[in-house]
């Protein structure tokens, strides 16, 4: 018998994820976010504590409120708002960029002149 997680990496799109844990989802919603929903699951499954203590039906259910979390979150927000990936931290201005950098950068430069 397969568990949870060998099934899962079957599962390649937002709508798959989706119909599989039974969350209820818009299409618009997800052809506009399925990326940034994804990324929003995986990180709350990254932050979320005791998941491999869980058996499989335990874990199927916490994945699925994670995962009804992450969508709903594009349902009462949009991407920009979220800033779910780094472009939308630049997109505002908010990227660093270390001193270090800059000065190895000039150098690499410099050698190349």
């Amino acid at each position: 018998m397969q568990t949870l997680i060998e099934k899962m990496k079957a599962l390649s799109s937002a709508e798959d994820f989706l119909l599989f844990f039974g969350v209820p989802f818009e299409a618009r919603v997800v052809q506009v976010n399925r990326l940034h929903i994804l990324k929003r699951f995986h990180q709350y499954l990254h932050r979320s504590d005791g998941l491999p203590a869980l058996d499989d039906v335990a874990l199927f259910r916490r994945y699925r409120e994670l995962l009804t979390q992450a969508y709903d979150d594009f349902t009462q927000s949009t991407a920009q708002r979220e800033k779910v990936f780094k472009v939308f931290h630049s997109a505002e201005g908010s990227a660093q960029v270390p001193l270090a950098a800059l000065r190895d950068s000039l150098a690499d430069r410099r050698r190349a002149a």
